[in-house]
């Protein structure tokens, strides 16, 4: 059985990657700054596996859902990431989704909320790939999320799009570093059924500008960003690959 571990997962695609890997008989570690919000979110991805098919093995016999925990790591300080990650063995795929939300214009930089977003991605994901290195299995691969913004830079997102470049030469650096461990990054533009957008009205400008420009003409949603990260975590050629998943732009 496998393990897997998702750094960042209490809501959104974090957590619908991990009930993808609960159907399939994984064990699946969930973490959050929080440790009551990561238990809640390992509770919820498995109700989301409860009453659904189970997926097929390549006996083609169903396979028994795995077991979901909830731990408490928080990204944006990379100080306490090993003590944190000390209890567990071994890990076959490793995801990195934690962000911290920005919009943080010149005219009112916050040099803080800057500073948590950079420690967040570019610290503490490294930290969390220092902590289990010598633990990744045989055949292990790993994933970084960075961002859309990465190449459609708006008005305040200075650091975000330079964090998501960022990850762009993680990947690069870490795939020969831990090879023949796979790494891989994601690229997602605005995902049109998370969470994150529910409710607030103050980001569909945002949102439906970003729409307007796609040569698809629509949003992804999570299943599809789900789907991409299956194929670059499972693909045992697909590596060092910095995935934009935004519907392609001009």
């Amino acid at each position: 059985m496998r393990n897997v571990l998702i750094a960042g997962a209490t809501q959104g695609t974090g957590r619908e990657l991990a009930a993808a890997y609960l159907r399939d008989g994984a064990n699946v570690v969930v973490t959050g700054r929080e440790a009551k919000r990561a238990e809640t979110a390992a509770a919820e991805a498995t109700a989301a596996v409860a009453g659904r098919p189970p997926a097929l093995t390549t006996g083609d016999s169903p396979a028994l859902p795995g077991v979901a925990t909830g731990l408490a790591l928080d990204l944006s300080r990379p100080d306490t990431v090993a003590a944190a990650l000390a209890p567990f063995g071994q890990v076959d795929r490793l995801v990195l989704v934690g962000m911290v939300r920005d919009r943080n214009t010149v005219a009112g930089f916050d040099t803080a909320a800057a500073s948590q977003l950079a420690v967040t991605k570019v610290v503490g994901y490294t930290a969390v790939i220092a902590a289990l290195a010598e633990r990744l299995a045989p055949g292990a691969a790993a994933l970084l999320f960075g961002g859309g913004y990465k190449d459609c830079p708006y008005p305040g997102s200075t650091t975000l799009t330079a964090v998501n470049a960022a990850v762009t030469g993680m990947v690069r650096t870490l795939s020969i570093e831990l090879a023949p461990v796979r790494v891989n990054a994601i690229h997602p533009g605005p995902i049109g059924d998370s969470p994150f957008w529910h409710g607030k009205a103050e980001l569909a400008d945002t949102l439906a500008k970003f729409w307007a420009q796609t040569l698809t003409g629509e949003l992804g949603d999570m299943a599809d960003v789900v789907d991409a990260c299956r194929f670059l975590l499972e693909n045992r050629q697909a590596n060092g690959i910095d995935l934009p998943l935004d519907g392609g732009h001009p």
